[in-house]
């Protein structure tokens, strides 16, 4: 993979929800890992990124084994998790777009004789996007976000009357939508050099039983939609680090100082030439 700065990493786990974000994205080229993982590289048109694209798949224990290849590979700024999600919350709507300020994953804990002990586990978001979020969505009015928490879990809730969701309303009271990959994404950016990391799901469904409908009218698609055009909304927020640069604006990898050349971190496909300064004169 060539170094292209600044990059940010995307990561979807559905096909719609790649195509949501693909929409956006120009000038696209595709990559292929050593291991085989695919990503698509392009621009965001007035932005500064590179978006690195990739589809995953589902689960969050995939999710995170792949953000982990993925960052390792291309050594992104910022990583953020993008789809749909079922809501949690009588006010969290379909069409509705949810930030996740933290992240659970809900399955944690310990099975004793008196019963199943949580041992809660959470990632905040990242503080940057998500106050770059923030900003983005005053200025689009047709979108209805909730900064909130997020669960995690391997599961497809369709029935708010299960185990499972007595168990998330008892347990994560204060999220607001249930996913499948958001912690392995976020895990894996906290683990690889605490980079910027960022859930956001559009609701497509109540994960009630009425699911089935809703993924039928079309909601998942509008949904995917809301949460790709919130996402590129906070990339023309966020700003690179200072220093990062496009290839073509500036070289990488050296930095000028007096007669000291620093190459450390730079890529060099020929002979490098080291003149010094001449030789001291001796009375």
């Amino acid at each position: 993979m060539p170094d292209i700065e600044p990059t940010v990493l995307v990561l979807t786990a559905l096909p719609l929800e790649y195509a949501a974000i693909r929409a956006h994205v120009a000038e696209r080229e595709e990559r292929v890992h050593r291991d085989g993982t695919r990503v698509e590289v392009g621009r965001l048109t007035s932005a500064p990124w590179h978006v690195a694209l990739a589809e995953l798949g589902m689960g969050a224990e995939r999710a995170g084994v792949l953000t982990t290849q993925l960052i390792d590979w291309l050594r992104p700024e910022a990583v953020l998790f993008v789809g749909v999600a079922g809501s949690l919350k009588d006010d969290v709507g379909i069409g509705d777009v949810v930030v996740g300020t933290q992240v659970y994953e809900i399955h944690g804990g310990k099975q004793t004789p008196e019963g199943f002990l949580v041992r809660p586990k959470a990632l905040p978001g990242s503080h940057a996007l998500e106050q770059a979020a923030r900003s983005a969505v005053r200025d689009m009015p047709g979108v209805r976000a909730h900064f909130m928490p997020i669960a995690t879990g391997d599961v497809v809730l369709a029935d708010t009357e299960s185990e499972i969701a007595r168990f998330v309303r008892r347990n994560y009271n204060d999220a607001g939508a249930i996913e499948m990959e958001g912690s392995g994404a976020l895990q894996a950016a906290h683990l690889s050099g605490q980079l910027n990391a960022l859930v956001i799901r559009g609701i497509s469904d109540r994960a009630d039983a009425e699911k089935h409908r809703a993924d039928a009218s079309g909601a998942q698609q509008r949904a995917a939609e809301r949460a790709a055009a919130v996402t590129v909304a906070v990339l023309h927020r966020h700003r690179p680090r200072e220093g990062s640069s496009d290839s073509e604006e500036e070289s990488r990898g050296a930095t000028y100082g007096g007669d000291h050349i620093d190459f450390r971190g730079g890529t060099f496909h020929g002979p490098v030439t080291g003149k010094g300064p001449p030789p001291r004169s001796h009375p």
